[in-house]
């Protein structure tokens, strides 16, 4: 499969892993318009990769990503009008989590990860961070408002941690370390340099998996975040249900008896893992 050539994004495959890399190093890979676009592309072609079975989000040069592009908000005003009609419509088209991105995420935060970046930190499935990276939220500290990045956050971490955050602003750093203690992210990489090497070796991991089956248990573990207990699990059982007469369901027992790797059914079309 051809990648589109992007201005702000780049797009790889190794393997069976899709790699989404943030490309505006100079900028410290904030994201204006144009980036933002991207992404919405960057999402649906990787998912629709029958050869991708998981996608690795990180970034190039010294920072994972650092928002929205302030200077271009600052400029004419373009910008924040697109900003801000995004937000009106909730048209969060630049994350997985909105793209419903059918296949595993990791996000593997190298250096700083600032502001806007949280939607990939709190929309990921697995968050890998380099034991060099630096996390904070400057959002009140140029005027704006901590809402719906923070909000995912709440899902992973103590609603005092998040607040603190939003509320230092710029003035204060949590490190990848505390960062991992408070459940924001699953593993520090050190030295930060095997940062892509770790990513890429735990998406070969999760790749030798059934894909049908993780993209519906995907579909079950978010799905529980929006409702109840009852609710989710009657859900989580259609999910699991759904599976039966699969050929995955068949395939991985006897692969497991034969002591071989299993043979997994293709994807079932685009946008299905």
């Amino acid at each position: 499969m051809t990648y589109p050539e992007l201005e702000h994004l780049k797009l790889e495959r190794r393997g069976p892993v899709g790699w989404l890399i943030n490309n505006r190093p100079d900028r410290l890979n904030a994201m204006n318009n144009a980036m933002r676009d991207e992404f919405a592309v960057a999402w649906q072609v990787l998912d629709a990769d029958p050869e991708v079975r998981v996608i690795v989000h990180t970034g190039e040069g010294r920072a994972f990503q650092t928002g929205v592009d302030v200077a271009e908000i600052a400029g004419d005003g373009v910008g924040m009008e697109r900003y801000r009609q995004s937000m009106e419509e909730f048209d969060v088209h630049f994350t997985a989590w909105h793209q419903g991105v059918a296949k595993p995420v990791i996000t593997a935060v190298n250096g700083l990860c600032a502001g806007g970046a949280f939607h990939w930190v709190a929309d990921a499935d697995i968050v890998l961070a380099a034991s060099d990276a630096q996390f904070f939220d400057p959002h009140v500290s140029v005027g704006q408002v901590v809402a719906i990045e923070a909000i995912g956050l709440l899902r992973k971490m103590p609603f005092e941690a998040v607040m603190r955050m939003a509320l230092t602003g710029r003035h204060e750093r949590m490190s990848a370390q505390r960062a991992y203690e408070l459940g924001m992210v699953g593993e520090v990489v050190d030295p930060p340099e095997r940062l892509r090497e770790a990513a890429q070796e735990l998406g070969e991991k999760i790749a030798r998996n059934s894909p049908a089956a993780m993209a519906a248990t995907k579909r079950a573990l978010w799905g529980a975040l929006e409702t109840g207990l009852t609710e989710a699990c009657r859900a989580g059982a259609k999910e699991l249900v759904s599976m039966w007469g699969h050929p995955d369901q068949e395939e991985g027992p006897r692969a497991f008896a034969e002591k071989r790797e299993p043979k997994w059914a293709p994807p079932d079309g685009a946008g299905c893992a």
